[in-house]
């Protein structure tokens, strides 16, 4: 059978016209639905309440969507009092637990440490998906953290592994993107997300690698480094560990629960 161009065509239109294949969209920020003035305030309430450990320095937050584009970047302080480093670093975090978290599994960025350390399961983790520098450094530095941050809308790019990334889902279960926190000890870190994304009703945890399923994704300090707390190749129980930051480290079981998963 042969066809003419006036077949095909023929074929074509009603596909063109009247598509039958629908995609689901990946969520944007709108599917977030924090405001710039809601995170900045809830993340100022609790590094003001300075009962997270660490050395109650001022922090930076970042939130991106499930597609990795930036929606939002704050901070606790004012201009010059957050360390500049860890407004990238925050960034990065929100990348990775975004990247690394399924529908069904979450991931934060302590989870990953020991993974990614030499013969670890994960190791070269860290070096996949870089930063884009391009989008890192550009802009106005008077404008870092404000409402026009210039990595907003942008893909930042990017992999972290020490404490302060958490995924986000709402409270339909819905995976929407990722939170990150930077700007003190990473365990302090950690537990400031873990606080903020609980105060921003975005904890719908489904599941991850901690025992512990009414914290899914906590960190775990489970690393035996016997007479060394700095020691190399540290060896984690879990396989999930983080080391321990400081004497004032806050435990993980203090920390809010996270809310429960609605299963339909």
């Amino acid at each position: 059978m042969r066809f003419s161009m006036k077949n095909v065509y023929a074929l074509l239109v009603p596909v063109l016209l009247f598509p039958t294949i629908s995609f689901a969209q990946l969520p944007d920020c709108t599917a977030v639905g924090v405001a710039y003035g809601q995170l900045t305030g809830q993340l100022q309430a609790i590094v003001g309440a300075q009962n997270n450990g660490g050395f109650g320095f001022q922090m930076w937050a970042t939130i991106v969507n499930r597609k990795g584009e930036v929606c939002l970047v704050t901070s606790s302080g004012g201009p010059g009092e957050e360390w500049p480093g860890s407004r990238v670093i925050s960034a990065q975090k929100a990348n990775t637990a975004n990247a690394f978290s399924l529908p069904a599994f979450s991931l934060s960025t302590a989870n990953l440490y020991t993974a990614v350390q030499p013969g670890g399961s994960l190791f070269g983790l860290q070096e996949s998906n870089p930063v884009n520098p391009a989008v890192a450094y550009a802009g106005e530095a008077n404008n870092y953290g404000t409402a026009t941050d210039p990595l907003i809308t942008f893909k930042i790019g990017g992999i972290n592994v020490f404490g302060g990334g958490l995924a986000l889902y709402n409270s339909s279960g819905i995976l929407v993107g990722g939170l990150g926190v930077s700007g003190d000890s990473s365990c302090a870190d950690h537990v400031i997300a873990w606080k903020l994304r609980h105060v921003l009703n975005l904890d719908f945890v489904p599941g991850g690698v901690n025992t512990d399923t009414t914290r899914p994704d906590n960190i775990i300090y489970d690393i035996d480094q016997p007479g060394n707390s700095r020691a190399i190749a540290p060896s984690s129980a879990s396989g999930w560990g983080q080391p321990h930051c400081l004497p004032t480290d806050v435990a993980p079981s203090s920390l809010p629960q996270t809310q429960p998963f609605p299963h339909p």
